[in-house]
Formats: structure tokens, C-alpha cells, sequence
């Protein structure tokens, strides 16, 4: 990042396409200042950059900067981001296609999930856009940014539209304000993307004619073509070559012809340059020169170090032969010869740099002079067994014993003891600054020194650097001894000590000692005696025991510690992030290290700064290399450091945009593969099928990297969608384009597949030689790269020696009849075959043939890909022929091959047979093969129960190594298929109502069982269970992520290719209910429509992707807005708003409260109206709430439990108050709301309380307007209620006491509050009764909350403020309530009411921080538990006062309600203490964990007895329920604006509401019930007993995100 914090981006290509990138929220944190809310900037750069960013990236920062949108002007070159810029500043053409759009949906925080952590983009060859990357529009600069700002709104997504324009690496990620992070930022997680090269070959015809036979090169067969086409990275076919035996470059295009002939349209070369005196073309002895041996006249080398001629040679097989270059890039090391490193020894490791290599030189001098010195020692020096081993090891030993070594590791006691004597003497001293050292002895002493500051005491601790390296300074010694204060000689105390603390380091020095000699043993023997050479050779100086681990260069005599460099090699399992050269590494004195003698391991260190010499004569190695070729091979990759790779990639990329990087990773792990392939950008990794030990294996290898997608993939077709997108540069300039979007999916790393390496056991030795023929068959039908190596078409029996081969390859071409087979045995192998798979293989990729399936059976394989627009396929059988067949002509077994709905026709199918080879000393060249053309195989034609289908049954003669290939078609597959399952949802659900959806979308299988007469239930899928749905909601659950990862194995995919039973329920469902929901005959239709051209027309294996298809176009047609309410509000038979015809309502809770009497509850309804009913604008339905429930009013109070209106429950002291303020709410957002204060409703009961039938003639017979109900309310409570319930006993609640069911209820006139309940009942939402007569807590409910509850206080005076406002305007007919007062009746109006309420809450219900305040409010200090905050009830019942002090999730409604009640920082402060004590993930704790009944699990079959939990009675004492968690965030929010941080920037307080929202926005999009939990345990712990999905755990988060909507809108 610059100084100004503008964004750098580098820009490439004019071809353009789009990411989006989008995130429900970008703000984690509440701490963004004001000036970077409002100018938040997208920044972005490439990874690379100078060795000391190697952390730069797409950046996503919040900071304040101007965007960089500058014109292009004449002062500048064009670049392809320029062209970028044109193109999307263009009017559209009529011949332009949609751009393509590939959206990355990012996490709340802005960062990757996991598995998209990585992701790999197409090349830029046609314009497209990533929805996230601004087009720069200067050439490739890595100093320059390009900015992007941001939008805010906390209404919806971010969403950012950046074009795509080069290839290259790219890393992002989001930074914002902490004020509590080190230096005020946090930098959130990375996300990495890859965008592929552009790469472009010779086109070429057809390798089949017309009538579908192999063409001959003579017959025009793959011929290439004048024009070029874009290759997409799975369309290479790569060989290895190694130069040198290629012979001198005018030799060299025979070669080329040769492999372009075959079909190959890339070269690998290993290195070209210069090589060491070992002669490998990986020991390179100058970087910026070519082998001088390939070249014609010498002239050609001199004039350039063969530069412009390698050059022009590279450019004839590109542009004559169509074949791409790439080339081995080795960054590690250098040919142990080099001339530089005289010069530049620092550019290898050494003592001189590095100095804990000094003891592991001197071991390997040790070595070298027992090595010189066996015979004069007694000694055998030629090594022919084990005998021989051991006396020489022995030997060994004690030479390595008289080196005295182990001084590299301790300390020097005699020093120690002479440096602390010299102090004592008359120095100074360090005071002690560790821990307490008096009366410890001397051994824990020791262990003190050792382990304080983790071991900084001891300087040089484990650096090796010298002898006696460890040391500790005498003043601090004499420090430490005045600390310990020890009886004695210090000086001799101290030299104890000093061994104490040595034991350890020889304990280390043994150890490692150990190692090292096992690790030399090993090698003696394996050198010796396993691998003993046919001429046996003597140990000497010069051949020494086990190969030297350092090169000593010229000068080394004199100054070994700088002229002696390590050799590079490798580690088994070593980390790759580790260097193993540098501490705390060994390896060099372990001998752990697989050494390459002829290299020397390059030492770049940390920065450029650090190595000048080497980091710019490697940026121009590699630039002189990307000039030439076309892409790098990067050497010994997972050894390359990351920085240095990145620095120098960089460079490359800045010379060639378009370089193509693969390199082979021995990591171990995808994770760290995954590491490499982000960072460094690299496009392929080297995977090899040759290295399959089964058939089983390589089957795998192929699904796994070669696969593409499977057949009948998903995502395509479900995921992707049409629309238009704006110009995405950063000027805005250009018109709306049409545009496809899809999704953007993690990847795993592309794939480079080999049938053999060039650096691996030749497949005839390794396998067998049958074996070259299938392997090689089944790679080319692989959606990856591929690769090959020279020997491979040829059968070369054995693996050729990189360093000793001397001959030259034999240069055999496709044979006489260039590509045709005729039947003779030739040393050509099965190169007339591999040309046809080959090109076979490069035709499927460029027509788009990316989805296959692989099958495994016995020793066949079958493989089969398919173009899934035109369901054109290409089938491959291949008979392996692995280790176990070696020699056998056995056909095998294999069922015959049945295509559904398919036609095949036989291509081409070829045995291979071979006989003995005869090595030519003069040239390398293969084992003599005759391919045996197959006789046509004629698929055979049938019909069964699921429709007809071809057959291939494998020939009789069909021996290992055999292979054949068909083409298929799918047949009656309707083309417009695709697009008539995706159209037409919209037009066929827009009619539907919210009831319709909740059928179509909805229903738990309790409400349709109880709505269909028990005609219906739920899905049951084989092996995977009842979905929780029977509508869409309970499929896409299961579908969303088999669409979103093709999982084709899923149970819900087999079973749909099984049968149509899922198409028939879905669409019978509906049309059975079309009776009772006409508006559901659309929906019905249009899934008939569909179900049936699917039962008629599609295969079986492809019945799950048209199935996904058409259930998620259904499901997106749906309306979110209206789907949220729909979940909880239907028609069921068994629970309605009118007792005698079946009406829509609102279930509390799923699936426990979901029919019957257990549906619809006063108080949920009301509490869940607002969010779910007028939020989302269904007025309609919570009209018809408000009106049903009023109509049940009796004593004053409305039911808890409607029961349908028939045997309505009266025991809910909260539940009228809860109606109140939704008809206060009904009446403030609805349109003309207030008239639902005149309307009329009939009585369910009587106006004198009488319990009538609801079918009496007396029920209904009276009638009341809404205010009056209202009225009635609140008059009812001025009198004072008391009433027991109706036919109270065990009828109507078996657990309840007696005295429970009393219900009474009073006004306390001095204060205003409302008092009622008694310790038997519990009449808020708190309404645990305890249920075991066990555990002795029957009939005693686990909160009583008798008194005057904190919400109702808040609840009531809300009532009252609204009601006084509507009076005072002349819309409401009452003032206030005629009750006594005072011992007189006398009217008490709403204002004067509200005011009492006003003066005495703060004193009755805070408890403040300071106890000096205790006397100014209503409280016993004895029975405060926590201060500062706001009591859970006023005026609990005698003998339980103490409950009035529990610190509860109730008073944020109180908050909510009536903010005028509280002082504003009193309640901010209660709420942050609620925030740090109450909140959990999704809920609230429903008690203070240090309350003594806190219990936060709950058990409702609990059978204990303990009376706190059994049978659940800790219901409301701990768990964490969902819907105080809304309120509690609208408190926040009012109160943290008014005077909290939120007071000078808002920001900050809708950052702090987002974060906490994230949990239940994750839960949602996780739970398969699409909603939130009624409760959960401790820490959002799942709770068995809980409703899955709650009403008005919803429906309070959706009033929240109302208020911030709000808020937004008016900043």
C-alpha cells in the first residue's frame, strides 16, 4: 500500500469479464471512524512485489482516497487494460453474446468460507467480469494501485463489479477499524483467485471424418491450420523432451514434427542452459547462456550465449508446428561449478552466512578424511556386506569422537567460572530479573536460568555458531548468584551450576550425533550392500563414504567457513515452509538430507537487500526465459521459498502476462498444495496416472483430477441466471450489457496428468508394456492438461539416466502410414494411437465435452464424456493391464455397457503386442509393438421398464492393454428442454397468497397431515430420511449443496434416478389440495407440465439435474419477503381463528406447536405479529389476528392458548398488553391503520365474564369496537382483576397447584405499576410449571414472576403514551380510566397514569453501580447480586424478594416499548452489561450465570430429583432463547445512539447490531428447518427439546433489522 492508501492493481488483457463478490455485511466491527464510513475503497494488487510484500493482494480496504478513473490518454501506451476500459465504454455490437459474470459470495466479515478460499477463473479471452476487480489502466506495475470504492448500505449486500483483464494471481482481502487491535486495524481473512493464461495454438481439422473414421495425416486428419484458437489449459497435450538427445538444433525439427504429428501441441523442455560438470540439465552452470553443445556452429553460442537462435528455433515449433514451449525453471540451486559463486559465494549457504552449519562442515570433513584413511585404520575399504558396515561405522565413531564436537552445544565452564571470578572481583552486576532464586538449589537454579526469557539468559543457546557457543554473561551470572544467595563458594556454585544446565545440551548433542550416524549407516548400506554396483568402488577421499554435504570451492583451503557451500537436495515429509538450511533446522548435521552433490543450494535470504547479486541475476534468468517460452516448470517447487518464487514470477508475468506455470508439489497435503498454487500462481499441478498401483487407484486419480463434473451436473443449469450489469470500470462510462451470472465455487488445483514423467520408472518396467496403451488411452480422456514424455509412444523399457545417457532418441515418427495401423511390429510403439487420443482429447476440450463419468470394474475402466449442451459423447473402454496380467491375453470380465436413451457407434479400438527387446547401443529407442486393429463392435439395441438403451459388451478378444472407443448421443432429449424447466415459475406462483406459500414452500408433515385428513405426510428419501418440508423448503435443503458441488452420490440423486416417485409427490401434493387452495392450480400445472416431458424424455441418470432445475427456478420465484411469514402462517384443519370454519393462523413454533391447541398462542402471536405480519406489509393477516383475539376478550385479559376459539385459556397476565402494542404498531404502519379502532368484533363471551360453549347462543351475541376493547383493558385492570379459571383442576393443567389457577391482578396507585400472579402460577412468557412429583417441584413454577414484571411496566406505559396521543388528536373515545383512588372513584387519565409510571420506575427497578445511591430507589442492598442493572419484576411475593434483583433478558422490551422510562445512560450501561453477560450466539440467557439458580441446560425428560432441572423446570433459568435477543438489539440501538458511541457516528452502532446478528443469519442459511430456534443450551448449544424454528425468534430480529433500516435511511 502506498502512503496515500491508494489501491494498486495490475492490468493485462482487453478481454474483459466480470466477478461479483458479495457479502451480507462488510462491517464485522463497530468501530469505523466517520471519514472512512462514507468513502470506504476497494484495493487490489497482484501477489509478488518486492520480497518484503509478499503479502500484497486484492485488498478489500476500508480507507478514504480518491478513485483512480483518470481517462486514457495519449501520454500513456495502450495496454489490454485499456482496451478493457474501451470495450466496456463501447456501445454494445450486434453480435456481442452476453458478458459473463462469476459472482464470489463472500462471508459476513469479507472473507472466503473455507472452501473458497482458493478459486480458479478462465482465461480473459472475451470480456468478463468478477462481481470484485477494477480494470487498471496502466501496463503491469506492481507500485501502482488502481482504487475501487466501496458502497454502504445496511440494507443489503455489497456487491462490486470489477473486470477481469490478465492473467495472474491475486489475493484479497478486508481491513477495518479496531480501535482495540494493534495499530486500530484488523486485517480479516485471505481469499486467493488465479486467473488462467490465454494461450493460443494452430487450429486443426478434424482427427474424424465425416462418417466417423480415423483420419491419416495424408487423409487431412488433424492437419494444422492457418488460423489460431484459444487452448483452454485442459485442451494441452504436453511431452517431455530432454535436449540432448535431441542432437544440435537443426536436428530439431524432425522432432518437432514428430510430436505435433501425434497430436502434442506442447513441448516441456528440461533445462537448456549451460549445464555443471555432472552433465544433469538440472545442474546449470550459467543461467543466462544455452548448452553450447546443441548448438550448429559455434558462432551461434558465442555471439549470445545462444540466445537468438534458441530463440528462433522455439518459434519455429510454435508457429511452423503449432507447438507451445514450456521450460524447467530451477531456482534452488546451481551446478556446484558455477563460475559466479567464486565471485558471489555469499549466494550459497555457508558457515561464513550461516553459522550453525560450521559443526555439520566439520563432521563432513570428518568424513572425508576416515573416507581417505580406511586402509591405514585396519578398515575395509570396498563395502560388500553388513560385517563390513559395522566395522566401518565403528571406525567412524570414534573419529568423530576425537573431534570433540559436542563443545558446538554447551556452555564452557571453566570461561563461565573465570568470567563471574573476574566480577566478583570488581565489576558490576545485572540484577536478577526472572523469578525468586533464593533458597532454590543449585539444580533448580538451572532450570530457572534456562527456561526465563525463554532462554535469553543463555546467549548463542542452540546457535552452533562456535565452540562453547552457549554463553552467559558474567554481570548477569553475578546477578543471579546475589538472587540466589547460597551458602559457599559462588564461583564454584556457579560452575555447578553451569552443569546443570549443560546436561540437557548434551543430551540434545547426543541425540542429534545419533541421527546423524543412523542416517549414514543407512545410506553406507543402501549405497554398498543393497544397491551394490556391478564393479565395486572403493571408499576414498574422492569417493567417500556417503556423498559430501558441501561443495568446496577454490579458496576453500584458506577460508573454508565462506568457500564451502551447501549442497541442495531434499527431506522426506520436511515442511516445505521451512527452509531446511537455516536454524532451527539440522539437517546438515543430521545427515537427514538427500544430497545433490553436483548443486549447490541457493541462499536468497530474506530480501533482495540480502543477495543483490542472486536475486537479479535470477529475475534476469527468468526473464530471459519468459521472453522465449510460453510457460515455466517450476524445479523442485515445494523447496522454492514463497517470497522468492513470487519476486520472480512476478518478473516473468510482468514480460509475459500470458506465462503458464505448473510445477510437481511434494508436500503431502492439499492444504499446503493449496498454499503454493495461490501464491505463487501457479495454473497446473503435476499429477501422475503412472504412478496408479490398480485399477482401483487410477480410477480415483481420474475422478479426482480428471473427472470435470459428472454427468448431468447441476450447477450450470440451477445456479447460473441472466440479467444486466452496469460498466464495471471505474469511471462508470458504457452502457448496460446483458449478462449470464454463475457462481464461483472453491477449486481444487488444476491439473496437469501424466501417463509418465519424465523422471520416473518407464511404464513397461514400472507396469508393463501393455500397459503404455490403456494408461495413455484413459489420461487423453481426462478434463485436465496432459502430459507425456518422449519414450513413452515409443514403449522405452526402462527409465533413461538424465546424467549418464549418452545416445540420442531415435527419431521414429507415426510409421509408414502416418497415423494408420498396419499391423507390424515397429519400434514407432503406439504413437499411430496416441495420435488419435491426443487429438480426440484436444477436440473434446474445445467443444466443451467437460462432463464425464468414470467407472471401475475389474481391470477395465470406463470412461465416458459428454458435451452437455448437445449430450454428444465420446465413450473409452480400456482393459488395464497392471502387474498381474503380465502375460495373459485373458479378456476379464466386465458387464456390457448400457447407455440409456443413447446411440453408439463404434470409432476405433487397438490391441498392443510386443516382442523381446534388444537395447541398440547407438540410439534409444522402444520395444518393437504391433498394434492389432479391433473388428467394429456393433452396440447392441434394447427396451425396458426405463425406456431404450444401447449396449457394448466387450469382444472376445479384448487382452490387457486393449482399448476401444465409441461416439454416443443421447436421443430425444428435447434442446429446449433447459429453458422450459426454468421459465415460467413466476407467472405460475404470482397470484399466490402468503397461505398458498406456505403450502407450496412449507408445512411440516404434523401441519400437512392434519390440513390433507392424514391423506399426505412428509418425503421420506431412502438412506437419507424425512425431508423437514413438504414443500420446496424441505427440498432445496437437501439440493443446495448437491447442486452447488454436483454431488451426484447423494441418497436424494439416487433415488430420483431409481424412479419418479419425488416428481409425483411433489406435483400430486398440490393438485390434491387444489380444492381447498384454488390459487394452487397454477403451480400444479406448471409442475405437471414439466414433471411429465421429464418422465418422457430424459434418461434416468440425468432425471436429479432436471429435477434441481426445475424445483430451484420454483423455489426463486417464491418472494423471500413473503416466504419469511409464510413459514409460520397456513390453514391447518385442527387450530383456526374461527371455531366453526377452518381459517389461516399463526403456529408458535415448529414442530411441536404446529396443529390443534398447541398451534396459536395469545402471547406469541403478539409478539411475533409486528416482524413477521407488518414488517413484511401481510396487514391483511395480522388484521385477522388482532380482530380473532380481541373478539375472545374475558376479564380484561385475552388467552394465552386459543384452542380455535372453543376452549380458550385465560392465564397470561402479559398476553392483552402484548395485543395492545401490536394494535398500536397495526395502527402506525399499516395503511390507514387507524381504522381498525372502529372496527367491530363479536364477542366470544358474554361482557359478564360467563363461560358459554363457543356454539351457545349467548357466545358471539355481543359485540364491541377495537378501541373499546382496548378500553376494556385497561379499565379492567384499573378495578383490580381477580378470577379463577374456568373448570380449573387437573382437566385443565394436571400439574398446576390449586392456588394456581387464581388469577389477580391490581394497580398499585402510588406508583402506576401493575402487580399481580402469585407464587403457584406464572403468568408471563416465563411459565415453567414444575411437573415432578420426584424431585418435590410439582405445581411450584421454576419463575413466578408475581409482581410487576418489567415488560409489562414498559408494555403498559407504552399503551398509555399511544393512547393519550390518539385522545389528544380527537381519534380515540377515551381519555383515561374512572377507578378509586385514594378510597375515591375518579377519573384517571392515560397521561396521568403514564406519569406515575414515569416518576417511580427508575426507583423502583434500577440498581445502581454506586452504593452510595442506594438510598434514591426502591431496593435492599442485602439482596443486590449485580449492580447497574434494571430489576427483573417490582414487588415480588413475600418470602421471594430476592427474585426482584435477578438480572434477566426482560428489560430491553421495557427499553423497546417506552425508552422514556429510562435514564439513557443507566440503560446503555445495563445493556452492554447484558451484551458481555446475557447474549449468547442466538439468544439470550434467560438468567445471570452467577445467580445460584442459574441452570443452562435443559432436559425436558430430565427424571432426576433435583427439583432446579427435573422435568425441565430450568426451562427459563439459563437457556438462551431467541427472541429477547431482537429486543435487546433495538435497545442497543435507540440507546447507544442517543448517548453511547453511536451519539457522534451511527456507523458504529449498526456495525455493533450486524456482528451480532451474524450467528442467526449463519444458523438460518445452515438449519435444514430455514429458520431459528425457540431455545438453545449454554453458548448456543443445541437443545433436543426445542421448537427447530420459533415464530418469534424470527419475527423480533426482523423488527430489529426494521430499526436499522430506519436508521440507515436517515444518515
Amino acid at each position: 500500500m502506498t502512503s496515500d492508501g491508494r489501491a494498486r492493481f495490475k492490468s493485462r488483457r482487453a478481454d474483459h469479464r466480470v466477478i461479483r463478490a458479495r457479502r451480507v455485511s462488510l462491517r464485522p466491527r463497530p468501530h469505523f471512524s466517520p471519514s472512512l464510513i462514507m468513502t470506504r475503497t476497494l484495493k487490489i494488487k497482484p501477489i509478488g512485489g518486492d520480497s518484503n510484500d509478499a503479502a500484497s493482494g486484492l485488498h478489500i480496504n476500508l480507507a478514504s482516497d480518491k478513485a483512480a478513473s483518470s481517462p486514457i490518454d495519449s501520454t500513456h501506451p495502450k495496454t489490454p487494460a485499456d482496451e478493457g476500459i474501451r470495450f466496456f465504454e463501447s456501445e454494445v455490437t450486434k453480435d456481442e453474446g452476453p458478458i459473463r459474470v462469476y459472482e464470489l459470495s463472500l462471508d459476513v466479515d469479507g472473507g472466503p468460507s473455507k472452501d473458497k478460499s482458493y478459486i480458479r477463473l478462465p482465461p480473459a479471452v472475451t470480456p468478463y467480469v468478477l462481481h470484485q476487480l477494477p480494470a487498471g489502466r496502466r501496463a503491469y506495475d506492481r507500485t501502482r494501485f488502481c482504487e475501487r470504492k466501496l458502497p454502504t448500505d445496511f440494507s443489503k449486500a455489497i456487491q462490486i463489479d470489477l473486470p477481469i483483464s490478465h492473467a495472474g494471481a491475486f489475493a484479497y482481502w478486508v481491513e477495518y477499524d479496531d480501535r482495540d487491535a494493534p495499530g486500530g486495524r484488523i486485517r480479516g481473512r485471505k481469499g486467493y483467485f488465479n486467473i488462467d493464461p490465454c494461450l493460443s495454438i494452430k487450429a486443426r481439422t478434424p482427427i474424424l471424418s465425416s462418417e466417423k473414421k480415423p483420419l491419416s495425416i495424408a487423409d487431412g486428419g488433424a492437419v494444422l491450420k492457418d488460423e489460431q484458437v484459444n487452448l483452454p489449459l485442459s485442451g494441452i497435450s504436453l511431452i517431455s523432451v530432454i535436449s540432448k538427445w535431441m542432437g544440435p538444433v537443426s536436428n530439431w525439427p524432425k522432432f518437432f514434427k514428430e510430436a505435433s504429428d501425434r497430436g502434442y501441441n506442447m513441448l516441456h523442455w528440461a533445462p537448456l542452459q549451460t549445464r555443471g560438470d555432472s552433465d544433469s540439465p538440472y545442474s546449470i552452470r550459467d543461467q543466462l547462456s544455452y548448452d553450447p553443445s546443441v548448438f550448429d556452429n559455434k558462432s551461434e553460442y558465442e555471439r549470445d550465449g545462444g540466445v537468438e537462435k534458441m530463440e528462433e528455433i522455439l518459434k519455429t515449433a510454435r508457429d511452423e508446428y503449432g507447438l507451445l514451449n514450456v521450460t524447467d525453471v530451477v531456482l534452488n540451486h546451481t551446478a556446484s561449478n558455477t563460475d559466479w559463486l567464486q565471485e558471489h559465494p555469499e549466494a550459497g549457504f555457508s558457515p561464513a552466512n550461516t553459522p550453525h552449519l560450521l559443526p555439520a562442515l566439520e563432521l563432513d570433513d570428518t568424513i572425508l578424511e576416515f573416507s581417505a584413511t580406511l586402509q591405514s585404520r585396519g578398515l575395509p575399504s570396498f563395502i560388500r556386506s553388513t560385517e563390513d558396515v559395522d566395522a566401518v561405522m565403528r571406525g567412524l565413531d570414534e573419529c568423530i569422537k576425537e573431534k570433540n564436537l559436542w563443545q558446538f552445544y554447551v556452555l564452557d565452564v571453566a570461561r563461565e567460572k573465570e568470567g563471574l571470578q573476574k566480577i566478583l572481583s570488581g565489576g558490576e552486576t545485572k540484577p536478577w530479573g526472572g523469578p525468586p532464586l533464593k533458597g532454590k538449589a543449585p539444580a533448580e537454579i538451572a532450570d530457572l536460568v534456562r527456561a526465563y526469557d525463554q532462554g535469553s539468559t543463555i546467549q548463542g543457546l542452540g546457535k552452533f555458531a562456535e565452540r562453547y557457543c552457549p554463553r552467559v554473561n558474567p554481570v548477569v551470572a553475578a546477578g543471579i548468584m546475589q538472587a540466589a544467595e547460597l551458602e559457599g563458594d559462588p564461583v564454584e556454585i556457579w560452575g555447578h551450576i553451569v552443569d546443570v544446565i549443560n546436561l540437557p545440551l548434551y543430551l540434545e548433542w547426543e541425540g542429534d550425533l545419533r541421527i546423524a550416524t543412523e542416517q549414514i549407516r543407512n545410506k553406507v548400506v543402501q549405497t554398498h550392500v543393497e544397491g551394490r554396483p556391478a564393479k565395486p568402488v572403493e571408499v576414498t577421499r574422492e569417493s567417500p563414504l556417503v556423498a559430501s554435504y558441501f561443495v568446496r570451492l577454490p579458496g576453500a583451503e584458506k577460508d573454508p567457513h565462506k568457500y564451502s557451500l551447501a549442497v541442495n537436495g531434499w527431506i522426506w515429509g520436511a515442511n516445505p515452509l521451512s527452509n531446511f538450511a537455516v536454524l532451527p533446522s539440522k539437517a546438515y548435521f543430521q545427515r537427514t538430507i538427500f544430497g545433490w552433490g553436483d548443486c549447490v543450494k541457493l541462499n536468497y535470504g530474506n530480501s533482495r537487500d540480502e543477495s543483490p547479486f542472486l536475486w537479479d541475476r535470477m529475475t534476469d534468468y527468468v526473464c530471459t526465459l519468459a521472453r522465449v517460452f510460453n510457460g515455466f516448470r517450476l524445479d523442485n517447487c515445494h523447496s522454492t521459498p514463497l517470497n522468492v518464487g513470487t519476486y520472480l514470477l512476478d518478473r516473468a508475468r510482468a514480460v509475459n502476462p500470458d506465462l503458464y506455470v505448473v510445477a510437481e508439489l511434494f508436500t503431502g497435503s492439499e492444504d499446503m498444495d493449496t498454499i503454493f498454487v495461490s501464491q505463487l500462481g501457479i495454473n497446473s499441478l503435476v499429477r501422475e496416472a503412472g504412478n496408479a498401483w490398480g485399477p482401483n487407484n487410477l480410477s480415483q486419480i481420474v475422478w479426482r483430477d480428471g473427472l470435470g463434473k459428472p454427468i448431468g451436473s447441476m450447477d450450470g443449469a440451477c445456479l447460473s441466471s441472466s440479467g444486466y450489469i452496469s460498466s464495471p470500470t471505474t469511471s462508470g462510462k458504457g452502457p448496460i450489457r446483458p449478462c449470464i451470472i454463475s457462481p464461483v465455487r472453491g477449486a481444487l488445483p488444476h491439473a496437469l496428468l501424466y501417463d509418465q514423467t519424465h523422471d520416473n520408472e518407464a511404464t513397461a518396467s514400472k507396469m508393463t508394456a501393455e500397459q503404455t496403451l490403456s494408461v495413455g488411452a484413459v489420461v487423453t480422456f481426462s478434463w485436465s492438461a496432459t502430459g507425456s514424455v518422449k519414450g513413452f509412444d515409443e514403449v522405452y523399457p526402462k527409465l533413461l539416466d538424465l546424467v549418464c545417457e549418452k545416445r540420442p532418441y531415435e527419431l521414429v515418427g507415426l510409421g509408414p502410414g502416418e497415423g494408420t495401423i498396419d499391423g507390424e511390429f515397429r519400434t514407432t510403439g503406439i504413437a499411430p494411437i496416441k495420435r488419435l487420443f491426443n487429438n480426440l482429447h484436444r477436440e473434446m476440450v474445445l467443444d466443451g465435452f467437460e462432463e464425464g463419468h468414470v467407472h471401475q470394474e475389474n481391470d477395465y475402466l470406463v470412461l465416458h464424456r459428454v458435451q452437455p449442451k448437445t449430450q454428444k459423447g465420446y465413450l473409452l473402454v480400456a482393459h488395464t493391464a497392471f502387474p498381474n496380467s503380465r502375460g495373459s491375453k485373458d479378456r476379464g470380465f466386465i458387464e456390457p455397457i448400457r447407455l440409456r436413451r443413447s446411440k453408439a457407434k463404434f470409432l476405433f479400438g487397438a490391441a498392443a503386442e510386443f516382442i523381446p527387446f534388444k537395447e541398440d547401443p547407438e540410439v534409444l529407442s522402444g520395444i518393437p509393438t504391433k498394434l492389432v486393429s479391433l473388428a467394429p463392435v456393433e452396440p447392441r439395441l434394447g427396451n425396458d421398464h426405463d425406456g431404450p438403451y444401447s449396449e457394448v459388451v466387450v469382444p472376445d478378444y479384448f487382452p490387457p492393454g486393449t482399448v476401444m472407443v465409441f461416439e454416443t448421443q443421447l436421443e430425444g432429449l428435447d434442446p429446449a428442454l433447459d429453458l422450459f424447466c426454468s421459465s415460467g415459475a413466476e407467472e405460475a406462483f404470482k397470484e399466490l397468497d402468503l397461505v398458498d406459500l406456505n403450502v407450496v414452500l412449507f408445512r411440516a408433515e404434523a401441519e400437512e397431515l392434519d390440513a390433507t385428513r392424514g391423506e399426505v405426510g412428509a418425503y421420506d428419501i431412502p438412506g437419507f430420511g424425512k425431508l423437514t418440508y413438504c414443500g420446496l423448503e424441505g427440498w432445496m435443503r437437501p439440493l443446495t449443496p448437491v447442486i452447488q458441488h454436483n454431488d451426484l452420490g447423494h441418497p436424494i440423486c439416487g433415488h430420483l434416478r431409481e424412479g419418479t416417485w419425488a416428481l409425483d409427490y411433489i406435483q400430486s401434493r398440490l393438485e390434491k389440495q387444489v380444492s381447498d387452495f384454488p390459487r394452487l392450480a397454477a403451480p400444479a400445472a406448471w409442475f405437471k407440465e414439466r414433471f411429465d416431458r421429464v418422465k418422457t424424455t430424459v434418461p434416468s441418470y440425468l432425471r436429479p439435474k432436471y429435477f434441481a432445475l426445475i424445483i430451484s427456478e420454483a423455489y426463486s420465484a417464491r418472494g423471500k419477503g413473503r416466504s419469511i411469514a409464510a413459514q409460520m402462517h397456513g390453514r391447518v384443519l385442527s387450530a383456526s381463528l374461527d371455531p366453526g370454519v377452518p381459517t389461516p393462523s399463526l403456529a408458535a413454533g415448529l414442530p411441536h406447536f404446529a396443529t390443534n391447541w398447541a398451534r396459536c398462542w395469545g402471547r406469541d402471536v403478539f409478539i411475533s405479529l409486528r416482524g413477521l405480519f407488518l414488517t413484511t406489509r401481510n396487514f391483511e393477516y395480522a388484521r385477522a389476528h388482532i380482530l380473532a383475539f380481541a373478539s375472545t376478550l374475558k376479564h380484561g385479559m385475552i388467552p394465552n392458548l386459543l384452542d380455535s376459539l372453543r376452549n380458550p385459556r385465560y392465564n397470561s397476565r402479559d398476553s392483552p398488553w402484548w395485543m395492545v402494542q401490536n394494535i398500536q404498531d397495526y395502527v402506525e404502519m399499516a395503511p390507514e391503520g387507524i381504522t381498525i379502532l372502529s372496527e367491530t368484533v363479536k364477542r366470544r363471551f358474554p361482557k359478564d365474564d360467563i363461560w358459554v360453549p363457543w356454539d351457545d347462543p349467548r357466545a358471539y351475541s355481543e359485540s364491541s369496537t377495537i378501541a373499546e376493547i382496548i378500553q376494556e383493558i385497561l379499565q379492567r385492570h384499573a378495578d383490580g382483576i381477580s378470577f379463577r379459571e374456568y373448570n380449573a383442576g387437573p382437566n385443565l393443567d394436571m400439574q398446576m397447584s390449586d392456588a394456581g389457577f387464581n388469577v389477580d391482578v391490581k394497580v398499585d396507585w402510588k406508583t402506576g405499576l401493575l402487580l399481580g400472579g402469585n407464587s403457584s402460577n406464572c403468568g408471563t412468557w416465563m411459565d415453567k410449571m414444575g411437573e415432578s412429583a420426584k424431585a418435590g417441584n410439582k405445581g411450584l413454577p421454576g419463575t413466578p414472576r408475581d409482581g410487576a414484571p418489567v415488560e409489562i411496566t414498559g408494555l403498559l406505559k407504552s399503551a398509555l403514551r399511544w393512547l393519550d396521543e390518539l385522545s389528544a388528536k380527537g381519534k380515540f373515545p377515551f381519555t383515561g380510566v374512572e377507578t378509586e383512588v385514594d378510597g375515591t372513584r375518579r377519573l384517571v387519565t392515560y397521561k396521568e397514569w403514564g406519569a406515575l409510571i414515569l416518576e417511580s420506575f427508575e426507583k423502583c427497578y434500577y440498581v445502581p453501580k454506586d452504593v452510595s445511591e442506594d438510598s434514591k430507589y426502591n431496593l435492599d442492598p442485602k439482596l443486590v447480586n449485580r449492580r447497574g442493572i434494571y430489576k427483573d419484576v417490582y414487588g415480588s411475593g413475600s418470602g421471594r424478594e430476592w427474585s426482584d434483583y435477578q438480572f434477566r433478558p426482560n428489560f430491553p422490551i421495557a427499553m423497546t416499548v417506552a425508552p422514556e422510562l429510562f435514564e439513557p445512560k443507566h440503560a446503555l450501561g445495563a445493556l452492554k452489561l447484558a451484551d458481555e453477560v446475557l447474549r449468547g450466539p442466538l439468544g439470550m440467557k434467560t438468567l445471570d450465570p452467577i445467580d445460584f439458580q442459574y441452570r443452562p441446560y435443559y432436559d425436558n425428560a430430565n427424571d432426576s430429583d433435583d427439583p432446579a432441572v427435573a422435568k425441565g423446570r430450568n426451562y427459563h433459568n439459563g437457556p438462551e432463547w431467541g427472541w429477547p435477543l431482537g429486543y435487546f438489539l433495538r435497545a442497543y440501538l435507540y440507546f447507544d445512539v442517543k448517548v453511547g458511541e453511536g451519539q457522534q457516528d451511527p456507523h458504529h452502532t449498526l456495525h455493533t447490531i450486524h456482528s451480532r446478528l451474524r450467528p442467526s443469519r449463519a444458523y438460518i442459511r445452515s438449519d435444514p428447518w430455514a429458520g431459528l430456534p425457540e431455545l438453545t443450551n449454554k453458548d448456543g448449544a443445541f437443545c433436543y427439546d426445542s421448537c427447530r424454528t420459533q415464530a418469534w425468534s424470527a419475527s423480533t430480529l426482523l423488527d430489529c433489522l426494521e430499526d436499522v433500516h430506519k436508521l440507515y435511511t436517515q444518515l
